[in-house]
């Protein structure tokens, strides 16, 4: 997450202990079902967090990226990077920025795990929402090749792309609810909130109607996210498919608005900073351009999609807490991410009592 900041996440380094594999196996693999691969092969691995390990294999005639299933026992579901490979293909034949998957590997004995390794993108990620490293007279342009992207993914036809069986139509916001609730309530070693147990009672209460609108979503859709063109404001890739499934659109949306509301130590964000003297455009505005694009009139219950991404976000942040309480914590950051659990259920709540 973007509160490590673009030092810590930007570029590569030598392949973490933990994480190593034998590259000469690696080299066969990709020999006989790479087209047109030739070695040899380094590996490298990705600073960035991500869940699934994420490597840079070097060849010199081009480079590809691996990601992985991490070794060692997962939970049931998690990691899927079958998945990720899957909707990437479906997606890449739409013309949607993606990075085209060259191939999957589900024979663990390979390296050790499942992977897929796909095209290497190159272009700009924006670790900090407010985009320092754009002009002002630019960064209108930015958001708005974001706001295009999302809306864009909101409008395919899942269907007809072959992701109908990608996840389970309707109920979403019902579903994650009890999902996020049941996690919070199961992890005894984190605590109980006073906060999470009133949002645990109001949101199921408080869905909107047409919680069975159904789309693709990609479930993490941020700026860091996103490979962008080297010069232009545009988006050649979006990363980081491992949460994508068939959801309501736009629960998609509001996490990827939320943007406006959260403190940019936390994740991406741009809670307390003045939009207008950095030129980018209001959250007014920023709405209003993907209903537009989405063919809505408005989006009456916004507050409501922003307290359930709100109160998602704390629950994934009470899960890291109670993995540091246990000391099965794998990220150094993760005790940072914990003390700010607190932040992000007073942030829902704030938004649960908009709604009222």
């Amino acid at each position: 997450m973007s509160a490590v900041g673009q030092e810590a996440n930007a570029g590569t380094t030598p392949v973490r202990e933990a994480y190593r594999f034998d590259e000469a196996v690696l080299a066969r693999w990709l020999q006989a079902n790479v087209a047109d691969y030739e070695g040899p092969l380094t590996v490298e691995q990705f600073k960035g967090g991500q869940s699934n390990p994420t490597y840079k294999l070097v060849t010199p005639a081009r480079s590809y990226v691996m990601r992985r299933k991490p070794p060692g026992e997962l939970v049931k579901g998690a990691h899927a990077v079958e998945r990720e490979a899957r909707v990437l293909s479906a997606l890449s034949a739409t013309g949607f920025p993606v990075a085209r998957v060259h191939g999957l590997c589900t024979d663990a004995g390979v390296i050790g795990t499942w992977f897929f390794v796909m095209e290497m993108v190159e272009g700009r990620i924006f670790w900090d929402a407010r985009f320092p490293q754009v002009a002002q007279a630019q960064r209108p342009r930015y958001f708005d090749a974001m706001n295009e992207t999302l809306a864009q993914l909101h409008r395919l036809d899942h269907e007809a792309i072959g992701l109908a069986d990608y996840g389970k139509p309707g109920n979403y916001f019902e579903r994650q609810i009890a999902r996020w609730s049941r996690q919070y309530l199961d992890d005894t070693d984190a605590g109980r909130d006073a906060g999470m147990d009133r949002l645990i009672e109001w949101l199921p209460a408080n869905i909107p109607p047409g919680d069975d609108e159904t789309r693709l979503i990609h479930g993490d859709f941020r700026c860091d996210n996103m490979i962008f063109h080297p010069t232009e404001p545009r988006v050649l890739a979006v990363l980081d498919w491992e949460l994508s499934t068939l959801g309501h659109p736009l629960a998609d949306f509001a996490y990827h608005a939320m943007m406006y509301r959260m403190p940019p130590d936390i994740v991406a964000g741009l809670g307390g900073t003045d939009v207008e003297a950095l030129g980018i455009p209001s959250e007014r505005d920023y709405v209003a351009a993907y209903c537009a694009r989405t063919g809505r009139a408005a989006m009456p219950a916004y507050d409501f999609y922003l307290a359930f991404n709100f109160f998602r976000m704390a629950a994934i942040f009470h899960g890291i807490k109670g993995r540091v309480i246990r000391g099965t914590a794998a990220s150094k950051h993760a005790q940072e991410r914990a003390r700010c659990f607190p932040r992000l259920v007073a942030l829902a709540c704030g938004q649960m009592d908009a709604c009222r």
